[in-house]
């Protein structure tokens, strides 16, 4: 598959319902479009209801290191309770089928104790760094304190050995209320720039976005063309490279984590300034729009 990456200048769009007849399903973000990591976006799960009662499933894709169950759970605590998807795919549960593909073999797993349940139950099992085969990163072990370079020893450890790493999170940063947090993507990227090889499962890589069409197409009973799928997500390096690169139109909401490098100021920002960053990035949406309503 060839990437598509549109060259007319970006199209600002009030609601999601201007566009939505030229499409038969979503793939839609989850963290900067459905919530920013403390409390649902007004306006998103509304949309995406909406879209479905117009006949077009949606499959939230999300980079999340965690189990779709658990990711559910989480989208409630933060007060997306709408009907508002037919399928959730994660990372961290393809991550775990990538695992349980691994057999026995044992990893050491860098990130919190809280995402220990994407490997429960596998005979994969987690192992100190000197013994492990294999590395699985999920976070930082604390990513309110730490940075992904306070992980270099760690990781030329690991580069001696030439231990594999999985990355369950490619994103390097995500927000958290008005914070930008450094995710698993951050570490990721040090260690394949240190030379180490790496496996990134989740935005922009291919294999999510087949799961995601997958679930799609069973909601729907029929093949789904991919021009007439529409992603929507906030950041340039997952969400638009990724739908760029599968072929599918793409809505970039701009409350997000590049909200500060367009000046973004309530419903005011720089559409010259998200075309410079389009440039800048070689990626390019389709849309935009502030945040996602219907």
């Amino acid at each position: 598959m060839s990437a598509r990456i549109p060259s007319a200048r970006i199209q600002p769009i009030q609601r999601l319902s201007d566009v939505l007849g030229n499409y038969d399903a979503i793939i839609s973000d989850v963290w900067g479009v459905l919530h920013n990591g403390v409390i649902a976006t007004a306006g998103a799960q509304q949309a995406l209801a909406a879209a479905r009662r117009a006949g077009k499933p949606v499959a939230l894709l999300t980079n999340s290191p965690r189990l779709p169950h658990l990711v559910a759970e989480q989208l409630r605590d933060f007060g997306v309770v709408e009907p508002c998807y037919d399928a959730l795919v994660s990372s961290g549960g393809v991550t775990r089928d990538l695992l349980e593909a691994e057999g026995a073999k044992t990893f050491f797993h860098i990130g919190p104790e809280r995402d220990a349940g994407l490997y429960q139950g596998l005979a994969a099992k987690p192992a100190p760094l000197e013994s492990a085969d294999l590395l699985l990163c999920t976070g930082l072990f604390d990513d309110e304190t730490e940075t992904a370079e306070q992980y270099r020893p760690m990781l030329e450890a690991a580069l001696a050995r030439r231990l594999r790493l999985y990355c369950a999170n490619p994103d390097l940063i995500v927000e958290r209320g008005d914070r930008l947090i450094p995710c698993a993507g951050a570490i990721a990227d040090l260690y394949e720039t240190m030379g180490g090889p790496v496996i990134w499962v989740g935005k922009p890589k291919p294999l999510v976005y087949e799961r995601a069409r997958r679930a799609l197409e069973a909601a729907l009973g029929r093949p789904l063309a991919l021009n007439r799928v529409l992603c929507i997500g906030d950041a340039f390096r997952t969400d638009i490279a990724g739908a760029n690169a599968e072929g599918h139109d793409v809505i970039m909401t701009l409350a997000g984590i590049h909200g500060h490098q367009i000046g973004l100021d309530g419903e005011t920002y720089s559409l010259e300034a998200l075309e410079n960053l389009a440039a800048e990035t070689r990626q390019r949406p389709t849309f935009c729009m502030v945040s996602l309503v219907d």
